[in-house]
């Protein structure tokens, strides 16, 4: 399809599981293709979060990659639940498994993308001040790749070392011995705590605000597990390209009404138990929208945190009172609630003492000034649509995402928009519906290649959805956003954690269903809804 107005037909941005995955798709389906990179390495999240003990919370075969028995063979886990230089290895293994880094070029950070209507191409510029010309784009930078600050004065002063997990050292911190601030109770401040509560002189944890923690249940992958995977790839593959989820997770199969208070009790225990995300995909099936039921298993968690944590101020500050269970993301880690048990452990609750600055020597807060070695920002990530507003994205009729995402995301399918011709950005805003991601990103860019594909064949050069595909999306999100589970309007669901976000839901609350339905409903009409022109006819 490449013509001489244009230097590739496909250019990728991002070479994390979701790019990795669209360069491949592209390259297999005979385009020429061009990865831009902003790392040096490739793994997109799994590249910049190195932190210790950083690792899934979504079974490591089920993150993965399912496109082809061979690979899911070839790599054989080591846990159920893998960490960073596990997972950054396997992505690694990818690349050079389908020959696919020739096509990436590593160091080369978007900067500016801007739409070329004369010539129906895309203008990519990189901070070194390479450009690129190409026929489609498919930004896949994601939700979790703009790590968020906090607004703290004085935050640059600090004269010992500061990171954000987000964006860690290549080379290892060594805590040993020293005093260590974590500000943020997230999934990454939660693994980082137990990591370290061992080794350092001590740990402070500024909480903000308390969230449901769970146990992850990790355990390694034995051979007869392994085997059983292996030998049931093409059952596991249609369960996790089918099912609301994306998971593995064997349905509870009955409500709350069904079971009597105590066996409610110990069908809790039972998910206590279980891995990861199945305390919410394997829960009663009303957990998520029978309030009351919610409420009890909340009571049964602060239970356990009562148990387990042994003073009993600690142990009430770090129950939430403010949210249900999957109000917010769960953090799933191991030992979370037992750190604070140890000599080297302290939790600073920021609603009663809150960060007044950072001065070079550590923080002061409203009770006193505690110093510090090292400070770790766990604050999360401006998600959905942070890497996609600071890229000098440009579309025609005046787009400009910078401006016009201000006050939240436009968007069809959570992956394109009205006046972003030929532009795609699979795992965007409104792509997840709180399952698995990539799986849901998957479908996206299934259905991106499908489109392409199609265009090729038929002559056409130009995709751009029509205003009523963007206004029957946005009218899904908006209806049935109260709806969702994840509804908290103070989680960074709703762009909550960076100051001066406007408030929007940015998740999907009608779920990868909802999704295959309008996809499906598109394509159906053999021309994509009218959104498929061809540049020398008008285009919608």
């Amino acid at each position: 399809m490449s013509d001489d107005k244009a230097d590739v037909d496909v250019l990728v941005i991002g070479a994390g599981v979701v790019g990795i995955y669209a360069l491949y798709r592209a390259v297999e389906a005979g385009f020429s293709a061009v990865t831009l990179e902003a790392g040096d390495g490739v793994g997109g999240v799994w590249y910049w979060n190195r932190y210790p003990a950083a690792r899934f919370d979504s079974e490591s075969y089920t993150y993965g990659y399912i496109f082809s028995k061979e690979l899911f063979d070839e790599w054989r886990w080591s846990e159920e639940f893998a960490t960073q230089p596990e997972i950054e290895s396997y992505l690694n293994h990818v690349v050079d498994r389908f020959e696919l880094r020739r096509h990436i070029r590593t160091g080369a950070r978007v900067v500016s993308a801007l739409w070329d209507e004369a010539d129906n191409v895309w203008v990519v510029t990189t901070a070194q001040g390479d450009t690129l010309r190409a026929r489609w784009v498919i930004s896949a930078t994601g939700g979790l790749s703009v790590p968020n600050y906090p607004d703290i004065d004085g935050l640059n002063s600090f004269q010992g070392e500061a990171h954000h997990t987000g964006a860690w050292p290549h080379t290892p911190l060594d805590f040993s011995g020293k005093r260590v601030a974590i500000i943020g109770n997230g999934p990454s401040g939660a693994q980082l705590l137990p990591a370290i509560v061992d080794v350092v002189e001590a740990v402070d944890l500024y909480q903000r605000t308390p969230t449901w923690t769970t146990p992850l249940n990790n355990a390694p992958i034995e051979d007869e597990r392994w085997q059983w995977l292996s030998d049931n790839f093409d059952e596991i593959a249609t369960v996790l390209n089918t099912s609301p989820s994306g998971f593995l997770h064997e349905p509870a199969g009955k409500f709350s009404t069904d079971d009597s208070p105590e066996e409610r009790q110990a069908f809790y225990e039972k998910i206590w138990k279980s891995p990861g995300f199945a305390k919410l995909t394997a829960n009663y099936y009303d957990m998520t929208t029978n309030r009351e039921v919610n409420l009890e298993f909340c009571e049964f968690l602060a239970d356990k945190i009562r148990k387990i944590v042994d003073d009993p101020e600690t142990a009430e500050r770090l129950i939430p009172k403010d949210q249900l269970f999957g109000a917010k993301r769960p953090p799933f880690v191991a030992d979370y609630f037992e750190s604070f048990n140890k000599p080297s452990a302290s939790l600073i609750a920021l609603r009663e003492t809150p960060i007044v600055r950072i001065d070079a020597r550590g923080i002061e807060t409203t009770e006193q000034h505690r110093d510090y070695d090292i400070i770790v920002y766990a604050t999360g990530f401006d998600f959905g649509t942070g890497a996609l507003t600071r890229m000098g994205v440009k579309g025609h009729g005046g787009l400009d995402l910078s401006v016009d995402w201000v006050d939240g995301p436009s968007d069809f399918g959570g992956f394109s928009a009205h006046h972003m011709p030929n532009f795609f950005f699979p795992g965007g805003p409104h792509g997840a519906g709180g399952g698995n991601y990539p799986r849901y990103s998957q479908d996206q860019v299934d259905w991106i290649m499908k489109t392409l594909i199609y265009a090729r064949e038929h002559g056409f050069d130009r995709f751009e959805p029509t205003a009523a595909h963007q206004e029957t999306w946005m009218t899904m999100i908006e209806t049935l956003a109260p709806l969702s589970i994840f509804s908290a309007e103070h989680s960074h669901y709703y762009g909550a954690n960076v100051e001066g976000k406007a408030r929007k839901f940015l998740l999907n609350p009608g779920g990868r269903a909802k999704l295959h339905e309008i996809l499906d409903g598109v394509s159906a009409t053999h021309d994509f809804g009218g959104a498929l022109s061809s540049s020398v006819r008008v285009g919608v």
